[in-house]
């Protein structure tokens, strides 16, 4: 009996032995697998960061797969019919968006010609709705995992597109929806996410009852507050997914709105390992020649509408980094009536905004509620 015990303890200590050794070259595995993950995680963002820089060759739709970065066109979906709404005054101070928001504000002197918005640190965010707003007629797309990422522009008093109109000013807008209009003359809906470019010419020339708008654009009617037309289109729009991306997937997306003098302005979104961008004349605005400001945030679904997140719990980290020709701080431009130009919301309350210079200046704010 003492035999075979002595059996049983010198095998298992042999056995504990053998383990023991192991264990470094276990160790080892792990850690090479960890570095080769951690290898692909950088090598996925420098992807995404080189596909917002990258312009597409000419003017259209177009698409690309990590690792590649090239361009490859694919077909358009139709311009949509999705519009959406100039800011109004209400209770700003209960909602993110419609006036109420940080903006990159780029250094005197400087100009923008790309705009990039992201999530860094999205908490808490199992669910959102589009739902109406009162004061802008209970419009847009409602619903379950209906939103929209903007980057927004100032309004530019000036540009060369008003065709010497004094009060005319220009307005582009880098939308992801995730449901859109089929197209200029159906009111069906997609149900699928694409990324495009609204651009606006607001207050052109002066109302007569009949269409006055420049070439590339639909006239809206009268101007609210001036003499002038609206004068609004959209690019055709390039599919990011078939469906409604959830908003559980907010922390994936980033979001880029570039112009260039004389060349395209591009709407690019990347998502995971794809990139997807659509792309416009810069001329439509002129907007390369005044972009000094940058918005960028989730809000509802066109129509001035509002994206309540669910009840409690949420937190957002919002990052807008922009290319000025400046490696000076940016401006965190405080919100007030007169910043943001988007009138859709989110139900969100902003936090504190940091402004870091330097390669690639940025503002970082944070929303709760």
């Amino acid at each position: 009996m003492k035999l075979q015990m002595r059996f049983f303890v010198r095998a298992a200590s042999m056995a504990a032995l053998v383990s023991i050794s192991c264990l470094p070259a276990i160790v080892k595995a792990q850690a090479a697998v960890d570095a080769v993950e951690q290898q692909d995680i950088q090598a996925r963002t420098a992807w995404r960061e080189t596909m917002h820089q990258t312009v597409a060759p000419a003017r259209g739709c177009f698409h690309a797969t990590y690792p590649s970065t090239f361009w490859e066109e694919v077909e358009c979906a139709p311009a949509p019919a999705w519009r959406s709404a100039l800011p109004l005054a209400r209770n700003r101070e209960q909602v993110v968006g419609n006036g109420h928001d940080y903006v990159f504000g780029a250094p005197a002197g400087s100009l923008i010609s790309l705009a990039k918005g992201s999530f860094p640190t999205v908490k808490g965010v199992t669910s959102e709705k589009s739902v109406g707003v009162a004061a802008f007629g209970d419009g847009g797309i409602l619903g379950t995992n209906e939103y929209t990422l903007q980057v927004n522009t100032n309004f530019y008093l000036g540009s060369a597109a008003c065709a010497g109109y004094k009060n005319c000013v220009a307005w582009q807008q880098y939308v992801l929806s995730t449901n859109t209009p089929v197209s200029l003359t159906s009111a069906k809906l997609t149900r699928d996410t694409e990324v495009f470019i609204e651009y606006w010419l607001i207050d052109y020339g002066v109302h007569n009852g009949r269409n006055i708008c420049p070439t590339g654009f639909i006239d809206s009617g009268e101007d609210s507050l001036g003499p002038g037309d609206d004068c609004v289109q959209n690019t055709p729009a390039t599919l990011v997914a078939k469906g409604q991306l959830p908003i559980t997937d907010l922390a994936s997306l980033t979001l880029s709105g570039s112009a260039s003098a004389g060349g395209t302005d591009a709407a690019t979104v990347t998502y995971d390992g794809e990139a997807y961008t659509a792309t416009v004349v810069n001329s439509y605005t002129d907007m390369a020649s005044g972009w000094t400001q940058a918005e960028f945030n989730v809000f509802g679904n066109a129509g001035g509408s509002e994206a309540d997140f669910n009840s409690s719990g949420v937190s957002i980290t919002v990052k807008v980094a922009a290319t000025d020709g400046s490696s000076a701080s940016p401006t965190c431009v405080a919100p007030s009536k007169d910043d943001g130009t988007t009138g859709e919301t989110n139900n969100l309350k902003l936090g504190s905004c940091t402004a870091t210079g330097g390669r690639a200046p940025y503002i970082e704010f944070t929303e709760t509620n």
